[in-house]
């Protein structure tokens, strides 16, 4: 067999993501980043319902968009905590941190891995600062971020080398994904400079927060030549100032560049735009640029999301070679200058300035590999990231533990409560979906999941049982299914608003193949004889009309119901009339559709499989009982995972003949189904094997499974919904906590019936032995 990461396949976007940084309008690199990352996201990845968390570096915060569900303080440790606490509760798939050590409290920033320790779900982290020479505790921070990580992120290659070499994180771990850019068109810079009163002069430009770090003064002193050279030069700083440092010195720096400017005698050759700019702005004084210039100071900067912009906009790039310079502006896509050096920014700005053809094909393959870094490329990588993440930690944490079929000596059945099934029910029936342990009245209740519940209650009745609640929701029940009832139909109608309104005039021939299953069941095992006698009269109507059904699942319900009734009424030769109607359509198909290597009634394995198994299992003919158990044989060892727990067929696609199999979301009805028929295969067969697999399939409901994680809330009850590929459902629905239900109370049905088979065993051997 494959391995469980091999299983995987067709992954999908996740949708429900939380991005993690500092958001706009606070100003801040990383907080734009944030905003384009979030926006592309809803933008281009379908039925995104992406959030974000946002942290503040100041306490009363800022006036954030309504995408920013939650924000923390950079200072205080304990919010990270709670942050971590509410990104839980809201089920989240995939978190997504941009990390910056400047942007998080504590030492070197550590304060961000109180949040991500607590978190549930994998994490993918952007880095946008890998130093190569990090503190000691800059380098454990990074480290552990990394180590907390299910995937990282970094925009350039040197960045990547840095992770494998200097933090020693595992390259298989690794994205490399460019800086996200704007999709804008390759245009004249003539086009946009009326915009600014710039018509006739060549332009520069510089943009990002303004701070010492960044250089401007050897642009400015390089001016004095260019103006020599171009009388019409403008050089334009578009930038508010850093606001760490407006706080701690004003506009000081800001005036010091004006009065070099001044001193240098080319004040009016330089344009100071103190603004955070929104994007279209931005790329409007990007278009009407000739010349972008990154005049930085220090070469580890391993990511520039203005450089990005520039160059992917199509701008001839003058830049100190600083790493992502390097990177991008390699083989002539833009000119690299020596840190500090006017002399050299002059000389190749006045090259540039003077040659056309020159910096026009500078721009062109600024361009074209720009287009690889537009949003809706990036994104798509990230969304791959993510899935990945989500696949990596399903694959971890099933790989955390070994499973064996093993014997049943060691598993202790769980206790029996009714709980969440009497929270699900109210006067008119149970309610058929949860919202977490709630039941969700806005879907309404269903013929489906009433049928079940009333499967479940006949069958605890039967048992023994005893909770004074019971026999009021079984009438309940019964109640609701005599009201579904359509005579014009002969078939039941299936869904039903919460306002007590049918939505249809009948339901699917499941449904009633499925309530014909509930009244057999009330006829066979009731003692009560007005349920007895009310079950008759509608089982008598409907039966004929599932002859002319054509759903294969509710002859097999059907066929099922057929058997329960039988337990008290064995001769009545309508029964047995529909009832060998019924197995001959299903061997029919059978025959008709089966091959050695797909030994199955349909050409695709969807929902409640082997309820078409089962239903071949109560049948006298011996052909029939060798089609079910071969079909059932080959349908458990298809769902049976390299390690021997139980893996159903996935609803998110099935399992259609000849292509992928679908191995989520996987679904508690497909456990309750395969366990009830391993159990009428035991019962059969008298094979202790089936006993065996039986056991071992309804583990999957206790945490047997592909997470390792359980399905039952012992808290509440109830059952959850489903394993997704890296978690699980957390609400509670009717057919999931009735499969759970069933399941339980067929297995200690038949651990009773066990232990009374052995008891007797035992007396006989005694007798003889006497």
């Amino acid at each position: 067999m494959m391995s469980t990461k091999e299983l995987i396949t067709g992954a999908h976007n996740p949708k429900n993501v939380a991005f993690i940084g500092d958001y706009l309008p606070r100003q801040c690199g990383i907080a734009t980043f944030t905003a384009d990352l979030y926006q592309s996201y809803n933008q281009f990845i379908p039925d995104s319902r992406a959030m974000v968390v946002s942290v503040n570096d100041t306490v009363e915060g800022y006036d954030y968009p309504s995408e920013v569900r939650y924000e923390l303080y950079q200072h205080d440790q304990e919010s990270y905590r709670k942050a971590a606490e509410f990104l839980n509760s809201k089920n989240v798939e995939v978190v997504c941190l941009q990390h910056e050590y400047g942007i998080y409290g504590g030492p070197a920033g550590s304060y961000i891995l109180t949040l991500l320790r607590n978190l549930t779900m994998p994490i993918v982290t952007t880095f946008h600062t890998i130093l190569n020479n990090p503190s000691e505790e800059q380098l454990l921070v990074l480290k552990s971020i990394a180590d907390l990580s299910s995937r990282v992120i970094c925009m350039s290659e040197k960045g990547r080398n840095f992770l494998i070499n200097i933090y020693d994180v595992p390259a298989e771990k690794i994205d490399l994904v460019p800086h996200g850019i704007p999709d804008m068109p390759f245009v004249d810079p003539h086009f946009y400079k009326d915009r600014f009163g710039m018509e006739g002069k060549q332009t520069l430009l510089t943009f990002g927060l303004l701070s010492p770090n960044k250089g401007i003064e050897n642009v400015i002193r390089a001016l004095p030549r260019i103006v020599e050279q171009f009388p019409n030069v403008v050089y334009m700083v578009l930038g508010a100032t850093h606001p760490n440092l407006i706080r701690e010195q004003g506009e000081v720096y800001r005036e010091s560049l004006k009065q070099l400017a001044a001193d240098c005698g080319v004040r009016q050759h330089v344009q100071f735009y103190n603004q955070f700019v929104e994007l279209n702005d931005l790329l409007e004084y990007l278009g009407a640029a000739d010349i972008y210039i990154t005049p930085y100071l220090n070469p580890a900067q391993i990511t520039s999301g203005t450089l990005s912009y520039a160059f992917g906009c199509g701008k001839a790039v003058v830049s100190t070679p600083y790493w992502h310079a390097e990177e991008l502006l390699a083989d002539g896509r833009g000119v690299l200058v020596p840190f500090g050096d006017s002399e050299a920014i002059a000389d190749e700005i006045i090259k540039l300035l003077s040659d056309e053809p020159t910096r026009h094909a500078m721009r062109k393959k600024g361009y074209l590999m720009g287009r690889e870094m537009i949003w809706s490329h990036v994104i798509q990588q990230y969304a791959d990231s993510f899935a990945k993440a989500r696949n990596e930690r399903m694959s971890t944490i099933s790989s955390q533990t070994t499973f064996t079929m093993g014997g049943t000596g060691a598993f202790k059945l769980p206790a029996l409560r009714l709980d969440h099934l009497f929270r699900l029910t109210d006067s008119t029936g149970i309610v058929q979906h949860a919202r977490y342990h709630l039941p969700f009245y806005d879907e309404g209740y269903c013929t489906d999941d009433n049928a079940r519940a009333l499967i479940l209650t006949q069958m605890l009745q039967e048992a023994g049982f005893v909770d004074r609640n019971l026999a009021r929701v079984a009438d309940t029940y019964e109640a609701f299914l005599n009201h579904a009832y359509s005579q014009d139909h002969r078939q039941f109608r299936n869904f039903m608003s919460y306002d007590r309104r049918w939505l249809e005039d009948v339901g699917s021939d499941d449904s009633t193949g499925r309530t014909v299953w509930a009244l057999g069941t009330c006829i066979g095992r009731s003692s009560e004889r007005n349920t007895v006698t009310w079950a008759m009269g509608l089982l008598e109507n409907v039966l004929p009309r599932v002859v002319e059904m054509t759903s294969p699942r509710a002859w097999a319900f059907a066929l099922l119901g057929i058997h329960e009734y039988q337990k008290k009424f064995n001769n009545d030769r309508l029964a047995k009339t529909i009832q060998q109607q019924l197995l001959e359509k299903l061997a029919s198909i059978y025959d008709q559709t089966a091959t050695e290597d797909w030994p199955w009634f349909e050409n695709v394995l969807s929902y409640d499989n082997a309820v078409l198994a089962h239903a071949l299992l109560r049948s006298d003919d011996q052909r029939l009982l060798n089609i079910g158990l071969n079909a059932l044989q080959w349908l458990l060892k298809l769902q049976t995972a390299e390690r021997g727990h139980f893996q159903p067929i996935g609803s998110n696609g099935f399992y259609v003949k000849g292509q992928p199999r679908a191995y989520f979301d996987q679904q508690p009805l497909e456990a309750q189904s395969t366990m009830s028929a391993c159990l009428a295969a035991y019962e059969v067969t008298g094979q202790e094997e089936w006993y065996r697999r039986a056991i071992n399939v309804f583990k999957w409901f206790t945490g047997l499974n592909d997470l390792n994680l359980p399905l039952y809330d012992q808290q509440t009850g109830g059952c959850r919904d489903g394993l997704h590929i890296d978690r699980v459902n957390q609400n509670q629905g009717a057919e999931s906590t009735l499969s759970y239900l069933l399941a339980l109370t067929e297995l200690y049905s038949m651990q009773k019936q066990r232990t009374e088979t052995k008891s007797v065993k035992a007396a006989i051997s005694s007798l003889i032995n006497e």
